[in-house]
């Protein structure tokens, strides 16, 4: 018998992210929410990557404040889920092993394809985009990107990437304190090019086919734009053209970290990875030779919720 409703803790690279789920008619209904950065993915570009014994506290942290959070809705069921820095990293099973012993919840440790897929059933339950049928998916995260081809609401084709923004940030930025090197978003292009040609991911659906984004970048773009108005994100536009990337990152690129942290709108966390994760919404962009992404809050908690549900 499938639960009324759930709370999903999602432990990603960058950030640890709560939804309390009910069932609605044929999706779920949030009921709570909350996003702590942890960013306990330090190190993740590394031949052998390891979560370091720092992340790995921030991440226990915020793991218990987020149950707390969602102890006064009762849920039935309560899911936490690990990304690819926990995937990844050589010592995951310590940090499982720490968080089980510390909360009572053992964490399940998805794949790329099972991530891909989640992010692809919770997309589904965003009600402005129940009019798609061809469209591509890219949700950005701290360690990977994932991709994802939809025909007919049919995925036809999903892929994990390890593209992700701290992942790329470690490998082509030397000084995340000063400046975007002014080579960095050219080597992070050829980097997601090459990405793309080893896993084969083609751009071969109908002409005019959408492109939606999700992910934290995508968010912190619209907070960003439209801060100087005092317009909360829900007054913002979805629809995000890839000129204003560019001139976005033309901008805050060219600030050093300490200024960049100073930008309304911008969390402070995220600063020192934003620039990178633009570059490679970007260089995607570019690959697939599209001009805009359309921007959705509903991704992998969402699909886990759904699941969860049986909806």
């Amino acid at each position: 018998m499938n639960p009324a409703r759930v709370a999903v803790i999602d432990i990603g690279s960058n950030s640890i992210k709560l939804l309390v789920a009910g069932a609605g008619p044929g999706r779920p209904v949030a009921l709570r929410s909350k996003t702590l950065d942890a960013r306990i993915s330090a190190g993740i570009s590394s031949e052998r990557p390891e979560l370091g014994a720092e992340g790995m506290e921030r991440g226990v942290a915020a793991v218990k404040e987020l149950l707390a959070e969602a102890a006064p809705e009762r849920a039935e069921r309560t899911i936490l889920a690990a990304t690819s820095a926990v995937r990844d990293a050589a010592n995951g099973a310590e940090f499982r092993a720490r968080v089980q012993a510390a909360t009572g919840h053992a964490i399940r440790v998805l794949s790329g394809d099972e991530e891909a897929n989640l992010i692809g059933r919770g997309l589904a339950c965003d009600p402005a985009l129940s009019g798609l049928e061809d469209f591509y998916l890219f949700d950005l995260g701290g360690g990977s990107l994932e991709c994802l081809a939809f025909r007919g609401r049919r995925a036809l084709r999903e892929v994990s990437l390890r593209l992700g923004c701290v992942r790329l940030t470690e490998k082509f930025v030397a000084d995340p304190q000063a400046p975007f090197p002014p080579g960095a978003a050219g080597a992070i292009a050829r980097h997601t090019r090459e990405s793309f040609a080893a896993a084969g991911f083609a751009f071969d659906l109908p002409p005019g086919a959408a492109v939606v984004g999700t992910g934290g970048t995508l968010t912190n773009v619209r907070a960003v734009q439209g801060a100087p108005a005092g317009r909360p994100l829900e007054q913002t536009d979805t629809l995000l053209p890839v000129p204003e990337l560019r001139a976005m990152l033309g901008w805050l690129g060219s600030l050093p970290l300490a200024e960049r942290r100073r930008v309304p709108g911008l969390p402070p966390a995220r600063a020192d990875v934003f620039p990178a994760a633009l570059a490679t919404l970007i260089a995607v962009a570019e690959l697939g030779g599209f001009a805009a992404y359309r921007h959705s809050l509903y991704n992998l908690r969402w699909g886990l919720a759904a699941e969860a549900l049986g909806l």
